[in-house]
């Protein structure tokens, strides 16, 4: 970039697309390679433990301001900065807006974008849509640990909540398991159903049986892979979390879960095994909402880590992704394990997906060439 003179490469969601920001298998390799950077230390995160998940503004029940929003379902914003070090070595920030309301407009219930900059200067380098890439980065998290944990002759996955998080989980999941052969749906709407199953036909026509069920425990027996997706208030009350019973699993499945989850505190602390794609964003949720951090954040290793706190486990009992892929830890102690894989959700995968989509974009010529300034006007 020829300083002062600052342009920026602006990707609409079509650009996006045509950048390939929907190669899942690419995404997980990129999901990996960012894991094994993170393990070593060449990355950085919001808050002054630098593993933040981010920042939220959220509203009161009621405001005397009568142009201020109120509390709602999903009404908040957050901004999500990170570093990325190694082949990334790159700066960004996801910002978003939500509200459950979007969908009556015909919108997604979030609407999100992501800035990237230049680590040196902080000029801006990109403005993208972020819907698709932030989909996609979350399915490729749990597509990771299917690649290592989940058997390699699967051919059942359960799929509870059949929203956009579980059509992308699942797209990671044929990417590295194309022998699945059923896909089992738990939803409560009976158009999400309907879509999802119609959608995973239609991609997936490999598969012999797409079919929804009416429970979870129907969605989990004889699954090899389980993902758990759902919206779920957090009112302060566990007990509404989607629940799993131990003798629902089978040996040897890998449960990954993006949302609430629960499970009986004598599976997890006895017989579970306990994944983390980064253990010390669990330990930093932990530390900003403790002492029962799993009410605000529903995921099962913030169950974790409330255990570890009451003094219930200890930390050696939660293994972290990253140990494993750089072979600090094995794969599997037993074959027979369950592995319950945790996946919060951070800003770096964002970053990292973003990335080599907007150098992808570079190399095709796509997207709109903007202009910040020629010459800033106060310097």
């Amino acid at each position: 970039m020829a300083y002062p003179k600052i342009d920026f490469l602006y990707l609409n969601e079509q650009d996006m697309i045509a950048a390939g920001v929907k190669d899942m298998k690419g995404c997980i390799e990129a999901m990996e390679e960012m894991f094994k950077l993170m393990k070593v230390g060449n990355y950085r995160m919001g808050g002054a433990n630098g593993n933040s998940h981010g920042t939220m503004v959220t509203f009161p029940a009621s405001s005397p301001f009568p142009e201020m929003p109120v509390d709602g379902p999903d009404r908040r914003f957050m901004a999500m900065p990170a570093y990325l070090g190694g082949k990334f070595d790159m700066a960004g920030m996801k910002w978003y807006g939500s509200n459950a309301e979007n969908r009556e407009k015909g919108l997604p219930r979030s609407i999100l974008m992501l800035t990237l900059n230049d680590k040196d200067t902080g000029a801006p380098l990109a403005y993208m849509s972020a819907n698709i890439l932030s989909a996609y980065r979350t399915g490729a998290v749990p597509g990771v640990g299917y690649k290592y944990f989940a058997p390699e002759d699967s051919k059942v996955i359960g799929i509870v909540g059949p929203g956009v998080m579980s059509k992308t989980a699942l797209a990671a999941a044929m990417a590295v398991r194309p022998g699945i052969e059923v896909i089992k749906v738990k939803g409560r709407g009976k158009a999400s159903l309907e879509k999802f199953i119609a959608d995973a036909k239609k991609d997936y026509p490999s598969v012999k049986e797409v079919y929804a069920v009416d429970t979870i425990e129907e969605a989990c027996r004889d699954a090899d892979i389980i993902s758990v997706s759902t919206s779920t208030p957090t009112t302060g009350d566990t007990s509404i979390y989607p629940y799993i019973k131990e003798e629902w699993i089978k040996p040897g499945t890998i449960i990954s879960s993006t949302a609430a989850l629960r499970f009986d505190d004598d599976f997890i602390i006895n017989r579970a095994r306990t994944v983390t794609d980064n253990i010390a964003l669990y330990e930093a949720w932990e530390e900003e909402y403790a002492p029962e951090a799993y009410k605000t954040v529903p995921i099962p290793a913030v169950h974790v880590e409330d255990l570890i706190a009451e003094g219930k486990m200890k930390r050696e009992q939660i293994d972290d992704l990253g140990d494993i892929l750089t072979g600090k830890i094995p794969v599997h102690r037993d074959p027979k394990e369950i592995v319950v894989y945790s996946v919060g959700g951070m800003p770096v995968e964002d970053v990292a997906w973003g990335t080599i989509v907007y150098r992808n974009a570079l190399e095709k010529g796509i997207g709109t060439k903007l202009n910040l300034w020629e010459t800033p006007d106060l310097r």
